[in-house]
């Protein structure tokens, strides 16, 4: 496989990759190609292509029909499923009339018959580039989102169009799939981008707390409150502000939120006047939160108002053509980190990291390859090494509401066991009137009476 290189004078390098299962034949193509300009890659059969268009990012491909497991008809449904826009012309000793016809009827570029003119197929490879275009780097704005991935490109593509208005973003997806990241490239294709982007997890914050983080508070409004704080409305004045995990804020504090959105002005805890805002809200949430609303945990009223434009970002197990570009994008930056010699996966490898299922989406790849890269030994990553990274990972993830659920339950317990079963004591120390405090112990099924301790007889 050659690399993509530019010869003197010509511009942006233009990238043709060469599939045929004939090695004479598919040298002899790369050196009439390299001879008229172009850069070549090369792979012997249609499964080897495809690996290859995981990692590169040819302008065009010229394949044989006749080839061994996969043929050239076959291999061009794959590409057109996967990489729509990238043209296809078909190499064939068995051409013929319907052939052609029925192959340009479904989307393939150019169908040549061998033997060729070597001017006739240079002909077909410079229409093709002139009208599909040379493939370039990712825009700076979108620039953290590595991806070839059609489903994903399409949500780039809505993304940048939503990104010139003011419109309120909502973006739904699972836990380490990226929202943060989309949230952020929308900021920056749009025209606050010189202006802050603020994010913050709204289940992340407890709710006597998360008030005062948004809003702001006046000094001495609460114990604590030892100076004024502005509040993230304020410190994102003419810029974004991301809210994530939209789904867990509280219902009292969701009404206030909604006020802020209605009239574009703060009141700051403890404060008696208002503070102006103008800020872009971007909202996200892994919860289905159409099942909230109905459920009541939701107010409809403030979906409707943070769901101007709806955004779903896809699992990473939606796209695993995305995989091997992100596994080789998380090797440089850590092997760098780590002082590794490490260049890239082996190709077995490369097969499990793109089979697994990925609950945790981009988060638990990258999790993955830091172990595999922090213990590498060589310039390779093996089988095994992924092996075991998959199962250590698959042996402590567990979804984000049951870790909630885990560490609600141990705090209770805790709580419950400093109280000596007392329920009033125990709300107390948790900031909860006691109506709530009975429901939380309901919830996870706990007898405040068992806390306490025995009676002396």
């Amino acid at each position: 496989m050659s690399s993509p290189t530019a010869s003197p004078g010509q511009g942006p390098v233009r990238t043709v990759l060469v599939v045929d299962d004939d090695a004479d034949l598919r040298l002899l193509l790369a050196l009439r190609l390299k001879t008229a300009g172009y850069a070549t890659l090369t792979a012997e059969s249609g499964a080897a292509a495809l690996a290859l268009l995981a990692r590169e990012t040819p302008g065009l491909v010229i394949t044989d029909l006749q080839m061994a497991g996969m043929d050239g008809f076959a291999l061009f449904e794959a590409i057109r499923q996967s990489y729509p826009g990238l043209p296809v012309i078909i190499l064939t000793a068995h051409g013929s009339i319907p052939d052609a016809v029925a192959a340009t009827r479904r989307g393939v570029f150019g169908f040549i018959t061998k033997p060729f003119e070597p001017q006739q197929l240079l002909q077909q490879v410079a229409e093709a580039f002139a009208i599909g275009g040379v493939r370039s780097q990712a825009p700076a704005w979108r620039s953290e989102l590595i991806t070839r991935s059609k489903a994903m490109e399409e949500l780039l593509r809505q993304a940048e169009l939503v990104a010139s208005g003011d419109a309120s973003v909502f973006i739904q997806g699972a836990s380490g799939a990226g929202k943060e990241l989309l949230a952020r490239a929308i900021h920056r294709a749009g025209h606050r981008t010189d202006a802050p982007f603020v994010g913050v997890n709204c289940g992340a914050i407890p709710e006597n707390l998360l008030e005062s983080e948004l809003f702001g508070h006046k000094k001495g409004a609460f114990t604590g409150a030892i100076a004024d704080h502005p509040g993230l409305f304020v410190a994102a004045q003419g810029g974004t502000l991301f809210l994530d995990e939209i789904g867990d804020m509280p219902l009292p504090l969701q009404v206030k939120l909604l006020r802020v959105l209605q009239e574009r002005q703060v009141r700051p805890v403890g404060a008696t006047a208002t503070v102006p805002v103008d800020v872009r809200v971007i909202s996200a949430t892994h919860r289905d939160l159409r099942s909230e609303l109905a459920a009541g945990r939701f107010r409809e009223d403030l979906y409707y108002r943070l769901n101007v434009v709806s955004l779903r970002i896809p699992s990473l197990a939606e796209r695993r053509e995305d995989i091997p570009l992100l596994a080789d994008h998380f090797v440089r930056q850590l092997a760098e980190r780590y002082d590794k010699p490490v260049h890239a996966f082996a190709p077995a490898a490369m097969e499990l990291l793109v089979a697994a299922p990925w609950p945790g989406n981009v988060r638990q790849l990258l999790n993955v390859v830091e172990q595999t890269v922090a213990l590498a030994a060589s310039h390779l990553i093996a089988a095994d090494a992924v092996q075991r990274a998959l199962h250590n990972e698959a042996a402590v993830l567990t979804s984000l509401d049951e870790a909630r659920r885990q560490f609600e339950y141990d705090y209770l317990i805790r709580l419950l066991k400093i109280a000596d079963g007392n329920v009033t004591q125990a709300a107390r120390l948790a900031q909860r009137n006691r109506t709530e405090f009975y429901k939380l112990l309901e919830r996870h099924k706990l007898d405040a009476a068992s806390f306490k301790p025995a009676k002396m007889p």
